[in-house]
């Protein structure tokens, strides 16, 4: 067959179009991707995957190799996660988003079966759960309610969580730990108050399910399917089990529930569709690509680089406590740090964290500014900047300190970035239903937002137009933007 483009030209343009993204491998991009510093590793994931490229995860008993590998890595999250319980059962996923929405439709169909309402369930989350967990409430039709965490620690209050339950509430989410501000939830407390009153409590592990096993703490920081109560959990393999996106598991304690997020159908005149996801044909190349590094780490290798980033951590938490004006949120535990100004310094000597967060991209880092956010108790959880620290850190790690560290000096006394109060003004006053496609894109305009430019701009400007503008306005304007950065 005669290509319409050479292979080599059209790698080679792939190659090129791949030096605008920012680094995956090297420990300067610290979120978004989970950089074992292992080239083998790396190298084994993508054989494995290349020998799965033509397998369709649509039905299993036609390759039962992927059935096989699925097997074995619930078997190996059932060892690590819930003390090797044998009525442990799960999913493997596309991700953490899918893991959460799934573990959503479980509870909510069990709780319609249970009770016969007619009416919408109650997702109970704090505000530092993830944003996975508002998608599943928007995509599957129930009622959203979210607690406030503790301003000072950003856990979830058990208390709080008692005094909102009632019939409706379907499931509660808790956090291993919160991606946010990487703080672990009193999850055994949580449990407790959920089994009283027989509410399925659901722990996101996404990102810490193959970190915190290994972490050194307290036992009372016990917080997975081994604690009585915890009904379900999920923990994602392309994050710290180093697998190339995406891929995730979602464990039960109950097969029941397990089985009420799968989907069945043989009502049209085809083959009977049975999925245990939201997927019907799905790629095997991520499952095989996770299996394959599961099975070379074991839980030995996992404990090995969980140890390196408790050594990092340690040396990047030392160094916050000698950089004046920033201090690190809470008590996190894990390797997800958030930074924030230090309000016990002199206004003169604080450290704003969008700023610093420029300033330190600037140096060939990329952090992850987020914005300052109201609860619904009054209180607010400030700007933070967050990092994720992964074994590569490691290999970086006085590098890292020392620009952070002149980041600081850079940025001391500086006035964090603040919204156009115009701009705010004339948002305000659209309302979303009014926020057209175009409406959309000449707001952007305003703001100096150009799409088909990208986010070349200081990050802290365009966090402080998110964290001014009202959330249905921003939300609407977010879209608008990447939907034209997409656009052809």
């Amino acid at each position: 067959m005669q290509f319409r483009l050479d292979p080599t030209d059209i790698l080679s343009r792939l190659d090129a179009l791949r030096t605008a993204d920012a680094p995956t491998s090297g420990g300067r991009l610290l979120s978004y991707v989970y950089d074992s510093g292992i080239a083998e590793l790396s190298d084994l994931a993508g054989a494995a995957a290349l020998r799965a490229q033509s397998l369709n995860g649509l039905d299993p008993t036609t390759f039962p190799s992927i059935a096989a590998m699925e097997r074995d890595l619930v078997a190996l999250a059932r060892d690590v996660l819930a003390g090797g319980d044998p009525d442990v059962v799960g999913s493997v996923t596309s991700g953490g988003t899918e893991s959460c929405m799934l573990a959503v439709k479980s509870a909510r169909d069990t709780w319609r079966a249970r009770t016969s309402a007619e009416h919408r369930p109650t997702l109970l989350v704090g505000s530092t759960a993830h944003a996975a967990f508002h998608k599943a409430a928007h995509h599957l039709d129930l009622r959203l309610e979210v607690l406030p965490v503790d301003p000072v620690t950003a856990r979830l209050r058990p208390d709080d969580v008692a005094a909102a339950l009632s019939p409706d509430v379907a499931m509660v989410v808790a956090s291993a730990p919160s991606y946010p501000h990487g703080a672990l939830d009193p999850i055994a407390e949580i449990a407790r108050v959920c089994a009283a009153r027989e509410v399925a409590l659901h722990v996101d592990g996404c990102i810490g399910g193959w970190v915190l096993p290994w972490w050194p703490g307290p036992e009372n920081r016990r917080w997975d399917l081994t604690v009585p109560g915890v009904s379900s959990l999920s923990v994602d393999l392309h994050k710290y089990g180093y697998a190339p996106k995406g891929i995730s598991l979602l464990l039960f304690r109950d097969r029941d529930r397990h089985r009420a997020h799968w989907f069945a159908t043989t009502r049209w005149p085809g083959y009977a569709v049975v999925n245990p996801t939201l997927l019907g044909s799905r790629s095997a190349m991520p499952i095989a690509a996770g299996w394959a590094v599961a099975q070379a780490l074991g839980e030995k290798g996992f404990r090995e680089l969980v140890a390196a980033m408790v050594r990092t951590t340690g040396r990047i938490r030392e160094a916050f406590d000698r950089i004046e004006g920033l201090r690190v949120v809470g008590d996190p535990v894990g390797p997800l740090l958030a930074i924030a100004a230090d309000e016990r310094a002199p206004a003169e000597r604080r450290v704003d964290p969008h700023r610093w967060s420029d300033a330190a991209e600037d140096d060939g880092w990329a952090l992850q500014p987020q914005p300052r956010h109201p609860q619904s108790d009054g209180t607010v959880l400030p700007r933070t900047t967050h990092l994720t620290i992964t074994p590569v850190t490691e290999t970086v790690v006085d590098d890292l300190v020392a620009s952070l560290t002149k980041a600081a000096d850079r940025t001391r006394g500086v006035a964090g970035a603040r919204a156009p109060a115009e701009f705010v003004a004339a948002a305000e006053n659209i309302g979303p239903a009014d926020l057209t496609s175009e409406i959309s894109a000449g707001v952007l305009a305003l703001a100096g937002l150009e799409p088909k430019v990208g986010l070349d701009g200081p990050k802290a400007d365009i966090l402080a137009l998110v964290e001014e503008l009202p959330a249905p306005v921003a939300e609407r304007l977010l879209i608008e933007f990447l939907a034209r950065f997409l656009e052809p």
